[in-house]
C-alpha cells in the first residue's frame, strides 16, 4: 500500500501528516497528489467522504513553501460553495501548514468587510473564499488575482446546483491563463464537463469510483409515509421522524436531519427539542456566528442531533456520525448521496434512513435509478399512518405554530345584512294584513263614506287647462317616476323579491291600479281612496 512518504511532500508537510495520525492515502490521494505535484491540471472524481480535500491541500502547501505573497495578490485560491465547507477547508490548511510558514484568508459572508481586508492587504499565500464574497472583495479594488498560481475548485457539482457556475466563469477570466487548475466534483454534470473542457488543459482524470455512489458500509433504508389525514401529514411525519430515532437507542450516538426547506428545519428542529432531544437547526438564514457555534457543538459532541437543510451536505467532515435521518426526499437525486455521505466516514459503519410521502416517488425513483440499488423498506412505525397520543394535533398546533386555517363559509352576506334579518321577519305580519285589506276596502267605514262625497265635490272644481298644464310641464319627472314606478311593480323579478319581502312596506295598502302623481309611494290608505274613486269616475 501506498505511504504519504512515497508521494514526494514537503518534508514539513509530512511531519504534519504524522502528527495528524495518518499514513496511507485514500485512493483519490493517491491518484491525485503525484500529477498535482507535478504542476499538471487535475480533474478529480470521488464520493464525498472520501478525503478530496485533502488531495488539494497537500500539493499546495507543498508547492507554496518557498515564496512569499504580495499585498492583495494571493498566491493561491481555493473556492468553496458554502461557507462551512470553506471554514473546513482553512482548518485543514492549519493542521498540515503549522510547521510552514504560511498565511491564509477566509473570505466568506457574515464576517465584516475591513477585518478581511486588514488580512488581505498584508499579503496572502492561501485565499479560501466563496465566489460571492470573493467577487465583492474584487469589485471594491482590495484584491488582485494576476499572481494565482495555483487555483482550486471544490465541489464543482454543488456550485452548479446553487447557481454559481457563471461566477467561477468569471474568476477564472480573472486568474492568469498560466494558473494550475485542480477541479474536483462528485459528479460529473454535462455543465460541469464543458467548464472543464473550457478552463483545464490536458489534465490528469483521476475517479476512483462511480459517480454517485454510496459507501458500502451506510445501511440504508426508507419508510413509505402515508398520512391519516392532510391537515395531520406534518405532524403525523414527525412523530414518525421521532419513533425512528428511537428505535435505534444507544446505537444513534449522533445524527444529522436533513430537510428540504429552511422553515422545516426549524419546525423539525423546535418540535424535537420539545419532545426532550437534543436538537439545534443550522440553515443559510441563520447567522454566521450561530452556525459556527452549533458546527462545532456537533463536532465536538455537546450536541446529538443536527437539523439541517443541503447546506451542510457537502463536505462537512464530522467523522463519527452514526446515523442520518432525510425527514425529506431530495429533490436532486445526486444530492441523496451526499447527505447520507455525512455517515459511514473513513471506513466506519453507518445507517440512513429516509421518510418519503406519496408526491416524493418520483424523486425516490430517481435516486433508486441513480445508485443502481433498490433501498429497503422500512416497516412505519405508526402502522397505520396514526400519529400517537403523545403528540395531539392540538398540541403540535399549539406549541409549533401550525395554527389551523379558519373553514370558509359559503354565505355571501356581509356584516351590514344583519339587520335586513330583523326587518324581513316583521313584514311577514304585515302581509297577512295586507292580505285582508282588499276585503276590508270593500266596506269603508261610515267616516271614509261620509268623506268620499266630499272628494267627490272637490273633484270638478279643478279646472281641465290646468291638468293638462300641469302634464306638459312635469312630463319628464313623471317619466322618470312612471319608470321607477313601473320596474318596482312590474318587473317578476322585484315582484318575488317583494313578495319575499312581505309584500307592500310597511303601512300602505295595496293600490288596484296607478297611482296619483306626485304623492309617493307611501300614500295612507284613507287618502288613497279619494283618488281612487276619482280615477275610476
Amino acid at each position: 500500500m501506498t505511504k504519504f512518504s512515497e508521494l514526494n511532500l514537503n518534508a514539513k508537510v509530512l511531519k504534519a501528516i504524522d502528527e495528524a495520525g495518518y499514513e496511507s492515502p485514500t485512493p483519490i490521494q493517491a491518484g491525485a497528489i503525484p500529477p498535482a505535484l507535478e504542476g499538471r491540471d487535475v480533474l478529480g472524481i470521488a464520493q464525498t467522504g472520501t478525503g478530496k480535500t485533502a488531495s488539494f491541500t497537500l500539493p499546495m502547501l507543498s508547492l507554496l513553501a518557498r515564496g512569499r505573497a504580495r499585498a492583495r495578490m494571493p498566491r493561491s485560491l481555493v473556492l468553496c460553495p458554502t461557507r462551512e465547507l470553506a471554514a473546513q477547508v482553512a482548518e485543514n490548511f492549519d493542521t498540515y501548514s503549522k510547521h510552514l510558514k504560511l498565511t491564509k484568508a477566509l473570505l466568506i459572508g457574515g464576517v465584516s468587510f475591513k477585518e478581511q481586508e486588514q488580512i488581505i492587504d498584508k499579503g496572502v499565500d492561501v485565499l479560501i473564499a466563496t465566489p460571492g464574497r470573493l467577487l465583492d472583495h474584487f469589485e471594491r479594488g482590495k484584491l488582485i488575482l494576476s499572481d494565482v498560481k495555483v487555483m482550486v475548485v471544490d465541489e464543482a457539482d454543488r456550485m452548479l446546483d446553487m447557481g454559481f457556475i457563471p461566477d467561477i466563469e468569471r474568476i477564472f477570466g480573472l486568474t492568469p491563463f498560466t494558473r494550475q487548475t485542480l477541479f474536483f466534483s462528485a459528479t460529473m454534470a454535462p455543465e460541469i464537463e464543458r467548464i472543464t473542457n473550457t478552463f483545464l488543459s490536458n489534465p490528469a482524470r483521476v475517479e476512483v469510483a462511480r459517480q454517485a455512489t454510496a459507501s458500502e458500509t451506510i445501511e440504508q433504508g426508507v419508510v413509505m409515509f402515508k398520512g391519516s389525514r392532510r391537515d395531520r401529514e406534518a405532524s403525523e411525519k414527525r412523530t414518525v421522524l421521532r419513533k425512528l430515532i428511537d428505535a435505534e437507542g444507544e446505537k444513534c450516538t449522533n445524527a444529522i436531519i436533513f430537510c428540504n426547506r429552511k422553515t422545516d428545519v426549524d419546525i423539525v428542529a423546535k418540535s424535537l427539542k420539545k419532545y426532550g432531544y437534543d436538537a439545534a437547526p443550522i440553515h443559510g438564514d441563520l447567522d454566521q456566528s450561530q452556525r459556527t457555534r452549533t458546527l462545532e457543538s456537533f463536532r465536538a459532541g455537546n450536541l446529538k442531533i443536527l437539523v439541517a437543510s443541503d447546506v451542510a451536505a457537502r463536505g462537512l467532515d464530522v467523522p463519527s456520525v452514526s446515523h442520518v435521518f432525510n425527514f425529506d426526499v431530495p429533490s436532486h437525486a445526486e444530492d441523496y448521496v451526499h447527505r447520507i455521505g455525512r455517515t459511514g466516514r473513513a471506513g466506519r459503519d453507518g445507517k440512513a434512513m429516509m421518510i418519503c410521502s406519496p408526491r416524493d416517488e418520483k424523486n425516490f425513483d430517481a435516486i433508486e435509478k441513480l445508485i443502481q440499488k433498490e433501498i429497503p423498506r422500512i416497516d412505519n412505525p405508526l402502522g397505520t399512518g396514526k400519529s400517537d397520543d403523545s403528540e395531539a394535533p392540538a398540541k403540535e398546533v399549539s406549541a409549533e405554530g401550525d395554527k389551523p386555517k379558519p373553514r370558509r363559509t359559503r354565505s355571501r352576506r356581509s356584516k351590514s345584512d344583519a339587520p335586513r334579518d330583523a326587518a324581513e321577519t316583521a313584514p311577514t305580519e304585515a302581509k297577512t294584513e295586507t292580505a285582508t285589506a282588499p276585503d276590508t276596502a270593500s266596506e269603508p267605514k261610515p267616516e271614509a263614506a261620509a268623506e268620499a262625497p266630499e272628494a267627490a265635490q272637490d273633484s270638478p272644481q279643478t279646472p281641465a287647462p290646468q291638468e293638462a298644464k300641469a302634464d306638459s310641464t312635469d312630463d319628464k319627472p313623471r317619466s322618470r317616476s312612471r319608470s321607477r314606478r313601473g320596474k318596482s311593480s312590474d318587473d317578476d323579478g322585484n315582484d318575488s323579491r317583494d313578495r319575499s319581502r312581505g309584500g307592500q312596506s310597511r303601512g300602505q295598502k295595496p293600490q288596484q291600479g296607478k297611482g296619483p302623481v306626485g304623492m309617493g309611494d307611501h300614500l295612507p290608505s284613507f287618502i288613497a281612496l279619494s283618488f281612487e274613486e276619482r280615477m275610476t269616475g
